[in-house]
């Protein structure tokens, strides 16, 4: 069964096991942080989404004892009921450092299998974990991009609330004859701290929203308000848009946060409201 944060590797000293061993994997159930935001336990959870995960250290041996190296890319969908604990993810990876595997296609096989069940444990699994790994012969194609968007850190404002503050959020009154605005919004201010170490998370942010016209200078100042709050990236972008949402009640509503590898890793986690296809899961040059 999933644990809880406090029973988590994270904080502690760890022995770094250099042999496959898929029980170092920590799930924790997402309901408990959902519950916070008004996501109750059997509530319809109005997003879609997935939390996109960048391994950029990984190893093993091929049958001669060869090392092999690869990027990794890992897609959890959102509606599995844990994510994985990141220092633990490390440590399963790690422990393929010195584990003979036949080929990559056997590695991808194992990934697969072991991250979709512990994403969906305690629970009959609806969807696989995606796998995808890359050679160093492709390690040059993979770009570098900022997200796409209206920048909001190009406004000066004052600054002085650093926990979650969701009242800063509002609409700006339309005119009588103005419809709903679609834009996309971004600032690379966010930054918020690991749930058990406290230790700094930063991120970029993109929001995409269709509806009344959302104030600009709040929507910066809420951001900001997350800077010395403790939460996991996925919380925190879960956070973000249900704050959003009841606050600001869009049609359409998308937010998407890319967050600065830590232990070798990314997490970049992604929600909408309505179906559509998921980011290409590309690291900005802060990642």
């Amino acid at each position: 069964m999933a644990g809880t944060p406090d029973q988590s590797p994270l904080g502690r000293a760890s022995s770094y096991v250099d042999q496959y061993d898929a029980g170092l994997l920590f799930p924790l159930p997402r309901v408990t942080k959902r519950a916070e935001i008004g996501l109750a336990d059997g509530a319809r959870v109005p997003f879609f989404g997935a939390d996109l995960w960048t391994a950029f250290e990984l190893g093993w041996l091929n049958a001669r004892g060869k090392p092999q190296v690869a990027l990794g890319h890992f897609t959890v969908p959102c509606e599995s009921p844990c994510i994985i604990e990141s220092k633990s993810l490390k440590l399963y990876l790690n422990s393929f450092n010195n584990t003979r595997f036949a080929d990559a296609a056997e590695v991808l096989a194992q990934l697969r299998r072991d991250l979709t069940e512990a994403v969906w444990r305690g629970a009959v699994a609806q969807s696989s974990v995606g796998v995808r790994l890359l050679g160093p012969e492709l390690f040059d194609r993979e770009p570098v991009y900022e997200l796409d968007g209206l920048n909001l850190d190009r406004l000066d404002v004052e600054c002085s609330r650093f926990t979650p503050a969701p009242d800063l959020l509002r609409t700006r009154e339309r005119a009588e004859n103005e419809g709903p605005v679609t834009e996309v919004l971004v600032s690379n201010l966010l930054k918020s701290n690991c749930l058990v170490t406290g230790q700094p998370d930063w991120a970029s942010v993109q929001i995409g929203y269709t509806g009344a016209p959302i104030d600009q200078e709040g929507l910066l100042q809420y951001l900001v308000s997350f800077r010395n709050h403790n939460e996991f990236h996925e919380q925190c972008v879960e956070r973000i848009f249900m704050d959003i949402w009841t606050r600001c009640k869009p049609i359409k509503l998308t937010v998407y946060a890319r967050y600065t590898r830590r232990g070798g890793l990314d997490i970049n986690p992604f929600r909408t409201s309505h179906p559509q296809t998921l980011p290409g899961n590309t690291r900005t040059a802060r990642q």
